[in-house]
């Protein structure tokens, strides 16, 4: 695991190897254990490694036997072992023994297309000197970030956006697309980026840079979903738990202490007990928990690790919620409103404690709607069959006129609209809101007027799935969106903060292609969501009493916080003049919002942690990069100033 960054210059010999430090030494978190540079014509390839195989001679930049292929990995490939002697046997001849060198070997066999051979988490960038080509490339779910910007004909990539404003601050301008979407998912997706020169390349996308121009294409997708059925429940738990088991396996190889990351519920749980199985010791796990009993899933935690026979490691939290959120807002480059973020990181910094290494549950709510608006939404297609003309009618002629606080007001003009529009409408925080009080100003609007509207994004994906079924449709467009750019992107950040490498079985792309093929009544039965993948929990021994329960991942207590702890925060910086004069939102609109939840009228936790970290991201990361520049920070209204 690793962080890598570098540049092609239009100007041959413009690039010097104190250039591409600048822009490691922004990355140190994610490869403490070493630094490579490759400088040579204009080009410059760096890395900062965190060790995992091949300890001693792992070293990257790693190159073909001539010299004339270089390239920088961040990520594991997985089916390595049965590649390189592939490889070998075509004559090529290895230095390392290391995953990274496959690639460089299946370059100059396959050329771009080399990225069809791997299974694993990767992103990379590799130079053909011969044809003047660098080729960038992103794994197929978007496990690991890759940021890219084309300046003037020259190039800029890095794992993390720091590391390409070290070397050029001037694309430190405002997205104001990027912004919007944000504040409507709370997260910023693929391929913008909160920066407008700066852009993120897509999952299961390679972009090649050659002769000053840039090829993006897709060499990956989600594959027809509902294409295989088993005969039996029997016969498909069996396919389910030998795919699975391959899956867990294959990520058990490392040079440095493993173990895993342990929530106590149905995922987690599941690889937990298949790791287990594969392990000649036990396996080493991690949870924690809060004092606020309503929020602290330890127990569960601890009974799967008593079954399963870990070693397993417990904290129970008191956390100081307001430094935490100081400390990763200094690193965040976007804004980011998950607010999982924090057990995320809790569990990253315990687990770093004791392993380098540590596999996850992540992914099997998109793969086995296991989230509850799938069955929601599932059972809400019945309003499909009330006329649109009716439902429009209701929209625009009987809505406005209900009072505000009328019950059932949200929850009927949902309904209303048509089923991927009413999808889209439950997962985004600002159309609801608005349509009962402004939450962000005319300017702002104005200034996007000719802006897409970001619920297009989703939409498209609709369009876009390849399947007619809602569920699986729903589950698509949460892959594509929500999974890539808000649960991965949490994963990466949070664990790579701590020097910790995280792997993700359940989202295996053989694994995911062979579910996809599922018919949805395997996923999603009635009320039982995950059925299939609680019917293998069951089987390879998850106990009953964590199969049987409220999902809540690793839950925190969001509410009581933002109540106690973050309220003197949340009123301090939301209210203060520098945060409502830079010109996003609407003023009346915050103090109501903040009125109505500190006076117990409503909850808006969610609404309220996410336009938190929207100005301490302003603050912590935007302003004080301007000031590490000598900029003068940006304190008036963005929207004004013309310049964020």
């Amino acid at each position: 695991m690793c962080g890598i960054a570098g540049m092609v210059n239009n100007v041959p010999g413009g690039v010097e190897a104190a250039t591409i430090h600048r822009m490691c030494q922004t990355m140190v978190h994610r490869g403490p254990d070493d630094e490579g540079i490759f400088v040579k014509n204009g080009v410059g390839l760096g890395m900062r490694r965190l060790s995992i195989i091949d300890l001693a001679g792992g070293q990257q930049p790693v190159f073909n036997e001539d010299g004339t292929v270089w390239v920088v990995f961040n990520g594991e490939i997985y089916n390595f072992p049965e590649l390189r002697p592939e490889l070998e046997s075509r004559g090529h001849r290895f230095y390392t023994h290391t995953d990274t060198e496959v690639i460089v070997h299946l370059y100059e066999e396959l050329g771009a297309g080399c990225v069809d051979k791997l299974r694993g988490m990767f992103a990379f960038a590799l130079y053909d000197e011969r044809h003047r080509r660098l080729l960038l490339a992103r794994d197929r779910l978007g496990k690991k970030p890759l940021h890219y910007a084309l300046v003037d004909g020259s190039l800029f990539f890095g794992s993390e956006i720091k590391a390409i404003l070290a070397v050029a601050p001037e694309l430190a301008k405002i997205n104001y697309e990027g912004l919007l979407q944000y504040m409507y998912f709370g997260y910023v997706p693929d391929p913008m980026t909160a920066f407008t020169p700066i852009q993120k390349l897509p999952p299961g996308h390679l972009l090649e840079f050659e002769k000053g121009e840039v090829r993006v294409e897709k060499y990956w997708d989600l594959p027809e979903y509902n294409t295989h059925h088993p005969r039996n429940e029997t016969e498909c738990l069996e396919e389910l738990e030998h795919r699975l088991a391959e899956a867990v396996r294959i990520r058990l190889i490392a040079d440095v202490p493993l173990g895993a990351l342990l929530s106590g519920g149905t995922d987690s749980s599941t690889v937990v007990a298949l790791m287990s199985r594969a392990s000649s010791r036990p396996v080493k796990t991690f949870s924690i928990g809060f004092k606020n009993g309503d929020f602290n899933e330890s127990d569960y935690a601890r009974v799967v690790a008593q079954r399963f026979g870990t070693e397993h490691q417990e904290l129970i939290l008191e956390p100081n919620v307001v430094q935490t959120v100081e400390e990763l807002t200094h690193s965040l480059e976007e804004p980011f409103g998950d607010s999982s973020m924090l057990p995320t990181y809790y569990i990253s910094r315990l687990a770093r404690q004791h392993v380098t290494v540590a596999l996850s549950g992540d992914g099997g709510d998109e793969l086995f709607a296991g989230y509850d608006r799938y069955r929601i939404h599932a059972r809400r297609q019945i309003f499909e069959r009330i006329p649109a003309g009716a439902r429009q009618f209701y929209r625009e002629r009987i809505y406005p006129r209900m009072p505000r606080s009328m019950y059932g007001r949200k929850f009927t003009y949902n309904v209303s609209l048509q089923w991927q529009e009413r999808y889209v409408d439950g997962v985004s925080f600002v159309p609801a809101y608005e349509r009962e009080m402004p939450l962000l100003s005319d300017e702002f609007r104005g200034i996007l007027q000719n802006s897409d509207d970001p619920q297009n994004l989703l939409l498209r994906y609709f369009k876009q799935a390849p399947t007619q079924d809602p569920v699986s449709q729903m589950l698509y467009v949460d892959t594509k969106t929500y999974m890539a750019a808000d649960i991965l992107t949490k994963v990466d950040r949070m664990s790579m903060a701590t020097s910790l490498e995280v792997r993700v079985p359940i989202l295996d792309h053989k694994f995911l292609e062979w579910v996809t093929g599922l018919s949805p009544a395997w996923k999603l039965r009635g009320r039982k969501q995950k059925y299939i993948l609680r019917k293998l929990a069951e089987r390879v021994g998850v106990p009953k009493q964590v199969l049987h329960r409220r999902k809540q991942g690793f839950a925190l207590p969001l509410v009581h916080w933002i109540r106690n702890e973050l309220k003197d925060m949340v009123l301090t910086v939301l209210l203060e003049a520098r945060t409502l004069q830079r010109g996003y939102f609407d003023q009346r609109g915050i103090r109501q919002l903040l009125d109505e939840h500190f006076q117990g009228r409503r909850d808006h936790s969610g609404r309220i942690w996410r336009l938190l970290m929207f100005e301490l991201w302003h603050r912590n990361f935007l302003e004080t990069r301007r000031a590490d520049l000598g900029q003068q920070p940006v304190t008036a209204a963005p929207l004004r100033g013309g310049g964020g």
